[in-house]
């Protein structure tokens, strides 16, 4: 394929005549970092309920006594902080800053959004204790209730407010492939989280095919565009190379767009969902592997030659190793989704190790990506060690790698086991321990570095010993090869 000599919009080194980078990201600072920060207090929180949760998988009596600590209420809670906290706010401030560069324009709404993010925080705090309490709805991934999801999702409608203002008002003419997918994500996030809140949806079928809509959709039209364009913001601008082809990237969006808010019914094969439902359902899983390739393709036809870059960027270190994941995550879940596939896999822990690639491995290693390109650029600081982020990124990386192995090859066997009717179910359960040994103590290296990226983001932030002037970090901070 020809290499098109179309340049992503870069505001990097040419700011606009209103408005100077560094203006851009003075006004941007509080605001990303707010959000940023929060999203970074719900992830230790979360990964402190996913290792209680994964000790009971192994360990059931482990405070067993405790009501409100038992996994069907640490397990959800886990679940809805990581992606309502974590992701999510910390999405919503990378989406954000990455658009006020791409636009040329301030973010807008800034005090509306601080509110809305406080209210977002209050709603996940009182949310977080009705699952506790056990108030919860009993629906993967909309485990809080209404009142708490409503709340969220006006937050974020205050926030797409924002976006449409800042497009509005850009101070550019064309729009680089990521301000599509922002703007996508969020137009459609608002849309899921409404109608999935709808009292119509109360008949256990109908919920059933409504919870499943919600939770891939949530993934695939929300966690999926924001990351997706930082993808394509983060590799061309620290390589210092336009993306590949212009031209492949809308493909890529338009595919997304057109096949994916179809998927999520595979998970029901075998329930009273009509069968042509669920088939259409396959059909448009396994037309995911075209958008999916492009954006491989894309993706790695941009970085051939710079691998070694990889090594010395910490940015594209963590978005190279999401961008991959992302890959491979959506086209195993396309393989899934075939019901000689599905018959094996479902309802073993191969399922819950695909969910961990999507937002972990893909989500969450993207947004350590862009939050160490960015944090750098709004504080005027330099970050505090440049091994702890290695650590950082090879604990983490280890962490989900061992996770996802060991779950999905004690998965298979699983499957082939309950399949067998001459396999005690027992049996089935038994030969799982050892991987669910290895499942907690993956989590207690992805933990420790969560712990170690709170611990740079807190002494970028709320370091007092003299820093270097602010135009010399600045230009420390762009030779971005120096980790």
């Amino acid at each position: 394929m020809k290499k098109e000599n179309i340049k992503p919009v870069d505001p990097g080194n040419n700011p606009s005549p209103h408005y100077s980078v560094s203006e851009l990201d003075r006004k941007a600072r509080f605001v990303v970092l707010f959000l940023i920060m929060s999203g970074v207090f719900w992830l230790l929180l979360g990964t402190l309920l996913a290792l209680l949760a994964s000790v009971k998988m192994h360990l059931p009596e482990f405070l067993g006594n405790a009501g409100w600590l038992t996994f069907g209420r640490v397990r959800p809670l886990h679940l809805n902080t990581v992606v309502y906290g974590w992701s999510s706010l910390t999405g919503a401030g990378v989406a954000l800053w990455i658009l006020s560069r791409l636009l040329k324009i301030p973010i807008q709404l800034r005090g509306y959004i601080l509110v809305a993010g406080v209210i977002w925080n209050i709603s996940l705090f009182v949310g977080s204790i009705q699952i506790l309490a056990g108030f919860s709805r009993g629906i993967e991934w909309l485990e809080f209730p209404v009142s708490t999801m409503v709340a969220m999702v006006l937050c974020v409608i205050i926030i797409s407010a924002s976006v449409m203002q800042m497009i509005i008002m850009r101070n550019v003419k064309q729009l680089y492939v990521s301000v599509w997918y922002i703007l996508a994500a969020f137009l459609w996030f608002p849309l899921l989280g409404l109608v999935s809140s709808l009292p119509v949806f109360d008949t256990p079928t109908v919920q059933a095919g409504m919870n499943w809509w919600y939770a891939h959709n949530a993934l695939g039209l929300w966690f999926t565009p924001i990351c997706l364009a930082a993808a394509y913001y983060f590799i061309p601008k620290v390589l210092g190379r336009p993306i590949y082809s212009y031209g492949l990237s809308l493909l890529g969006f338009w595919g997304l767009a057109l096949f994916y808010n179809w998927n999520g019914f595979h998970h029901l094969i075998g329930s009273p969902l009509p069968t042509w439902f669920v088939t259409i359902s396959i059909s448009a899983s396994v037309m995911m592997v075209i958008p999916v390739v492009v954006v491989a393709v894309n993706h790695h036809m941009t970085v051939v030659g710079s691998f070694k870059a990889v090594k010395y960027s910490p940015t594209l270190r963590f978005v190279v190793f999401a961008a991959m994941s992302y890959t491979f995550v959506s086209l195993q879940g396309s393989m899934q989704s075939l019901r000689s596939v599905n018959e094996v896999i479902h309802f073993t822990h191969f399922v819950a190790a695909h969910a961990h690639i999507g937002m972990y491995a893909f989500v969450s290693m993207m947004l350590f990506g862009a939050c160490y390109y960015i944090i750098p650029r709004i504080t005027l600081r330099e970050w505090h060690s440049k091994s702890l982020i290695k650590w950082h990124f090879w604990l983490t990386a280890i962490g989900i790698i061992i996770y996802v192995g060991a779950l999905q090859f004690i998965g298979l066997f699983q499957g082939w086991s309950m399949n067998n009717p001459d396999v005690p179910f027992t049996d089935t359960v038994t030969m799982t321990i050892p991987y669910l040994v290895a499942r907690s103590a993956s989590g207690i290296l992805m933990g420790a570095g969560h712990l170690i990226f709170a611990w740079l983001l807190i002494k970028m932030v709320f370091r007092t010993s003299e820093q270097p002037a602010g135009a010399q970090v600045l230009d420390n901070i762009r030779k971005e090869f120096t980790v």
